[in-house]
Parts: structure tokens; C-alpha cells; sequence
């Protein structure tokens, strides 16, 4: 039959070769699978009209028009999974593929007892070299249980799991969320779980500090069930166990449930291909230069081997064990120091083995070259109420950030009863404060949009949230909050426009530009100035011009921006009447 092929020639005489896919696929998975670059398939999706991250899952028909441009016919494969829990994609008909390790990341409350129980797993001493008990740093681990190696990731945070996650960085099987048994779900515990629901992987409770006296494992799984998490014991699909990192009791336990959810996800790599992996943290040693703990999640990496990591490449000079040995080859889910990069990576980047250094440097080159390619625009709750109304997408995401506890609860409220059939309303996290950069990575990493009630974007989240394309919207009444959501969950909803700050300054001197005109002479406190954004001059908190930049120099020079940290002398179109002392704030309408 044609379907069986392994080529498939067309009516131009081009032969294309066959490519067998599942319904869905991600597209990081295709990338691998058409052995290209993530970037170039997001830009061949761009051109049909799609935009989709690396995380997202195209359908089989747009993968086909996607994968005859890279010179594959896609062939429609029944059962396929499409992509493992790491996020590499794996030729289920290779007669090499073997079972590999589970990668574990364990998260949890900062003080309930990650590190310490990791430490009584691998029988070794970390914390006493910690400042204050406290992980200083991402270490990546492996223990033998019962034979079986697994892999552990011992993070500082859920922050840096899903900054990981957002970057595209697929490495977590399981996650074991840490609990103390005599405190109970912690803020930070919360947001774990949140965290963890949207990365998608399987969760297993591990309730602490059974050895004290003040230990009350029944609260935990009642408080587990308020989060939606209901344990085995309570009739639900959650395993959780109860240890004591000091006393080693019930680790054994822990460690059967971790083999048995990783049984039951059939884990396989195939390590007779070249090596992929994900970088899990770098650092620049003096005496070794470029050290990066990597991740291995299939394939062989060897000594000698030829890398690109993200835009940076080099030539494993040396491999190093989690026990501190020289290795030559480490396999899939292994965790493995790698010398001989020529640059720093960043933690999430993806590494892969090349043929030779002249494919290394034209990967990079290629990588720099479309820089920023990769940052598609993501959906905004216009477009998400546009795909809800034509029966493309089933559920509104949201992050919600409100000033006070009692916001929160009265807005999620309001909210989720928005939600119909046809639509739901899902709250991916909520809380109080500011919003954060690590609301805008989750927001990243499970495609939802920002809303905070009565709080505002600090500099850090607004820049990051600018970069990556995450929608902020911010509301301060709240009928006007579930009215744009109701409309939005039926296509209602009009794009708005709001003013963002992009810059502050202090006028530190006046200079005069001829008869009639001045300029100031500016310390830029935050941000960035650039030539044509409007400025607002404030005296003693209050606006007194709102006018256009006319003018921005650097010494003698002029320029197109100053960034924050640099003086710089500032004309407005329209006003003279400057004082030191003055603060200038640059600011841009943008949709929202």
C-alpha cells in the first residue's frame, strides 16, 4: 500500500521522505523529528498563519503542510503519543530504543526538607555545605534503587523548574511535591502545585518530619484536597507518601511509588543516536572555564563530540560524573558535567550534538541571525475570546494577582462562574502581591494571560512580560473585570489601549539650545528613553507637561534610545520650562 512507502514521490518528481506522525504533535517534537531548528518551523507556521510556541501541539494536517516544506511527507501513524514527558521526540519503530531512568524534581516550602531528604536518599552530606541549609544552587543527581537508577533534580525553587519549562525545557517525569508534616501547605506550597499542574507531570506528595511530635499527615492531605489534590488513601489518584528525611523512615516507600509511576510511563530513549540534552545550570569556572550541569534525555554524549548549546557551541573537552568522576559517554537521563563550551549558556537551553565544527558555527550563526524569531506572538484574551467563539479552544487561562486575600477569593468566584459548557475558565495560579517575573514565566509556560486586580507589573515583569508577549491586563473595579471576561468567552471583546511607563528620569541640569529652547540634562533611574515616545514632566507629584521627545543625546552624539544608568540631555516638543529636581516619565499607549 502507498501508506507503507518509506518514500513518496510527487507529480514535480521530487522525492519526499515519509514521516510518520501521530494526530497532534508538539512543535519542538516536529523540529526533531524534520532534524531542524525549532525557529525555522515556527517561521513556516508564521507563514500559514499560526503562531505557536515550541511547547504548543500542532494537528497532524498543519504538520504535513509544515513538513513537505523541510522534504517529508507526513504519514498519519494510529496511537502515537507524539512526545515523551521530556519533550524529545522518539522513532517508536527504532530497535533501539531501552528504558531509562525517571528524571524527579523535587519542589516544595523553602524550609520543609527538599534538600534534606535528597541528602538521606543519596546518602551524602549538601546541606552543611549550604549557606543557612538553604540550596544555593540547581544540582542534578543520581540514585540506585532496587537496581534502577533514577535522576534527581534538586531545584532551589518552583521559579527556576518553570523559568525551565517556559524556555521549552521538557526535563521533569515526576514531580515530588515536599511537604512538612507539622506545618502544612505554605504559600510557596501553593504555588508549587500550580506550578507543577501546568508543566502537566505526574505529582507524588512527599509528607516530612514524620519523626516530630507535631506531625499531622491527615491535615496535609485535607489541605491537599483543597488544592484539587486528593491523595490515593482519600479515594483519588495522588501518591503520597510519609517520610523522615532525619530519621530515613518511609524513603524506601517513596522511592517504590517514584519507580512505579515511572513503570507506568513506559520512559524510553534510544541512546544509539547522537546525544540531545538541556542544560541545567552553567557556571564560569577560572581554572575549567565554561562548566554546565547537563540533563541527557537521549542519545549518547561523548568526549570529542561537537555541540551547539542554545547560540553558543564548542567540543566536549571532558565529562564529568555527578561523583565527581571523568567519564568518557553519558547516556539518556543522565545527569553529567560538560567542559569545552566557548560561552555561558542559559539553564533550559537545549543542547545537541553536530557533525562536525563547521555545522556548529552555521547552526549559530543561524540562531543569531533570527533572534527573536522564536518570540511568536502569543494569544491575547481578544484572540482567545475570538478561537472560543468559533469552537477552536475550550478554556480561558488566567494568572490572577489581586492587592489583598480577600480579592482573590471574591474575584476567582466571580470568575469561575463565568465559565460554561462550551468555555471554562481556568485559574492557572492566584495570589497576592505585584505581579512577578515568575507570574509572567508560569503565564509563559501554561499559554495563560495576566489579570491583576488593584496591583501592578513590577520593572522586571513588565520588561520580561514585553519580551516573551504575555498580555497584562489590569483592573482596579471589578464588574469591569468579569464584564471583559464575559465578553471575551463570547468574542465580544474590543482590543484596549492602555499607557505604559517605559523610563524614569531626574533633571540634574538645564543647558540651553539657542534663544528659546532648552534641554535637560537627565540620569535615567529605570528603564529606557527613546526618541519619539511621549514624556511627562512631574514637580512635586504633579503633571505639568505631557509632550513628545524630541531630542536625545549621548555627549555631542544623538541617539535612538538611553537605557536605565546613563545620563543623557532630553528635549520635549513643546517645553523649555525645566527644573533640577524635575522627574521625566517616558511612556508609550500600547494594546493590551
Amino acid at each position: 500500500m502507498e501508506q507503507e512507502q518509506s518514500e513518496v514521490t510527487t507529480t514535480r518528481k521530487v522525492t519526499l521522505k515519509a514521516l510518520p506522525i501521530g494526530e497532534a504533535i508538539s512543535v519542538g517534537v516536529l523540529a526533531d523529528k524534520l532534524q531542524v531548528d525549532p525557529v525555522q518551523v515556527i517561521k513556516q507556521l508564521m507563514r500559514a498563519g499560526i503562531f505557536a510556541s515550541m511547547n504548543q501541539a500542532v494537528d497532524f494536517e498543519t504538520a504535513s503542510v509544515v513538513a513537505r516544506a523541510f522534504g517529508f511527507a507526513a504519514r498519519k501513524i494510529e496511537g502515537a503519543s507524539g512526545q515523551g514527558l521530556t519533550g524529545v521526540a522518539e522513532d517508536s519503530s527504532s530497535k533501539s530504543l531501552e528504558v531509562r531512568p525517571a528524571v524527579v524534581t523535587i519542589l516544595g516550602h523553602v524550609d520543609h526538607g527538599k534538600t534534606t531528604l535528597l541528602d538521606a536518599i543519596r546518602s551524602t552530606n549538601v546541606v552543611d555545605r549550604e549557606a543557612g541549609g538553604i540550596t544555593q544552587h540547581i544540582g542534578a543527581y543520581q540514585v540506585t534503587h532496587n537496581d534502577s537508577p533514577i535522576t534527581f533534580i534538586d531545584t532551589p525553587g518552583h521559579e527556576a523548574f518553570t523559568a525551565m519549562r517556559a524556555r521549552g525545557a521538557q526535563v521533569t517525569d515526576i514531580a515530588v511535591l515536599v511537604i512538612a508534616a507539622d506545618d502544612g501547605v505554605m504559600p510557596q506550597t501553593s504555588e508549587a502545585i500550580n506550578h507543577i499542574k501546568a508543566a502537566e507531570v505526574p505529582i507524588i506528595v512527599a509528607i516530612n518530619k514524620m519523626d516530630s511530635l507535631e506531625a499531622d499527615p491527615e491535615k496535609i492531605r485535607r489541605q491537599l484536597a483543597e488544592h484539587d489534590l486528593l491523595v490515593e488513601k482519600w479515594g483519588g489518584d495522588v501518591i503520597d507518601a510519609e517520610v523522615s528525611a532525619k530519621t530515613g523512615e518511609g524513603l524506601s516507600v517513596l522511592l517504590e511509588n517514584i519507580e512505579l509511576v515511572a513503570e507506568m510511563a513506559e520512559l524510553k530513549a534510544d541512546p544509539a543516536r547522537a546525544g540531545v540534552g538541556v542544560v541545567v545550570e552553567a557556571e564560569l569556572d577560572r581554572s575549567r572555564g565554561v562548566a554546565c550541569t547537563v540533563l541527557v534525555q537521549t542519545g549518547t554524549l561523548r568526549v570529542g563530540d561537537f555541540i551547539v548549546v542554545g547560540s553558543v557551541r564548542g567540543r566536549v573537552k571532558a565529562l564529568v560524573s555527578d561523583k565527581g568522576q571523568r567519564i568518557e559517554s553519558a547516556g539518556p537521563s543522565m545527569p553529567v558535567e560538560v567542559l569545552g563550551l566557548n560561552d555561558l549558556p542559559i539553564a533550559g537551553d537545549r543542547l545537541v550534538v553536530v557533525q562536525d565544527e563547521k555545522t556548529a558555527r552555521m547552526v549559530v550563526e543561524e540562531r543569531l541571525k533570527n533572534d527573536g524569531a522564536n518570540r511568536v506572538n502569543r494569544a491575547t484574551l481578544e484572540d482567545v475570546g475570538s478561537l472560543i467563539s468559533q469552537g477552536q479552544a475550550k478554556e480561558l487561562s488566567l494568572i490572577l494577582k489581586t492587592d489583598v486575600q480577600g480579592s482573590v477569593d471574591a474575584v476567582r468566584q466571580s470568575l469561575e462562574q463565568l465559565g460554561s459548557d462550551d468555555a471554562l475558565v481556568r485559574i492557572v495560579h492566584s495570589g497576592t502581591g505585584a505581579i512577578t517575573e515568575t507570574d509572567v514565566l508560569l503565564a509563559v509556560a501554561s499559554e495563560a494571560i495576566i489579570i491583576g486586580f488593584n496591583v501592578k507589573p513590577d520593572q522586571g515583569a513588565q520588561r520580561l512580560a514585553d519580551h516573551d508577549k504575555v498580555q497584562i491586563r489590569q483592573y482596579d473595579i471589578i464588574y469591569r473585570l468579569t464584564e471583559d471576561i464575559e465578553k471575551a468567552l463570547k468574542g465580544l471583546l474590543e482590543p484596549e489601549v492602555q499607557d505604559f511607563v517605559e523610563g524614569t528620569a531626574e533633571v540634574r541640569a538645564i543647558f540651553a539650545l539657542g534663544r528659546t529652547r532648552k534641554s535637560a540634562g537627565c540620569y535615567i533611574t529605570d528603564g529606557k528613553f527613546t526618541r519619539g515616545d511621549k514624556a511627562r514632566v512631574i514637580r512635586g507629584g504633579q503633571e505639568i507637561f505631557d509632550g513628545a521627545i524630541s531630542g536625545l543625546k549621548r555627549f555631542k552624539d544623538d541617539v535612538r534610545e538611553v537605557l536605565s544608568g546613563y545620563e543623557c540631555g532630553l528635549s520635549l516638543d513643546g517645553f523649555n520650562d525645566f527644573f533640577e529636581g524635575d522627574i521625566i516619565e517616558a511612556h508609550r499607549e500600547r494594546v493590551v
